[in-house]
């Protein structure tokens, strides 16, 4: 269980130490390219994923409490295993990063920036790699469960 508390406590420090450069070193807008698809730009966002509902700052750092407080309780109860532990900490780390920006800076900082041609990805940050890698595990434990639950059945339609 501490490890998933572990995990959670990993992203929020590397994502807030990632925005804490940002903020430091890279002017409001300002952009600087990477890689020929990879920029940093300095953005912020007061809504949720791809700056919906801007604005409702406050309604998401209620829901981002309500968030991480289940999933604490979920790694506590749980006791999950590795899949499972590796979601939940990935996700609460993720919605934890995002919530201390909206307390200390009204906003999500979000600063990676992938675009090319016609390709323009919104702009993100690491605590947000860390919410959609975590939402990709539980995902694929769900379709996991679903196969395992299956099998019984299908194998007593098929005698």
């Amino acid at each position: 269980m501490i490890r998933w508390y572990a995990l959670a406590a990993v992203v929020v420090a590397l994502d807030q130490a990632t925005k804490w450069t940002v903020l430091a070193q890279l002017d409001y807008g300002r952009s600087i390219p990477v890689l020929p698809f990879l920029f940093w730009t300095h953005t912020c966002n007061t809504g949720v994923a791809f700056s919906l509902f801007q604005g409702f700052g406050s309604f998401f750092a209620v829901v981002a409490v309500l968030v991480a407080a289940y999933l604490a309780f979920e790694i506590w109860r749980w006791r999950s295993g590795l899949v499972e532990g590796t979601a939940y900490g990935l996700i609460l780390g993720g919605a934890l990063g995002n919530l201390a920006d909206r307390l200390l800076h009204g906003c999500v900082v979000d600063f990676v920036h992938v675009y090319y041609g016609w390709f323009n990805f919104p702009v993100f940050n690491l605590a947000d790699s860390a919410i959609t890698l975590g939402a990709a595990c539980w995902i694929w434990l769900v379709v996991m469960d679903s196969i395992r639950r299956r099998r019984p059945t299908q194998e007593k339609a098929a005698s």
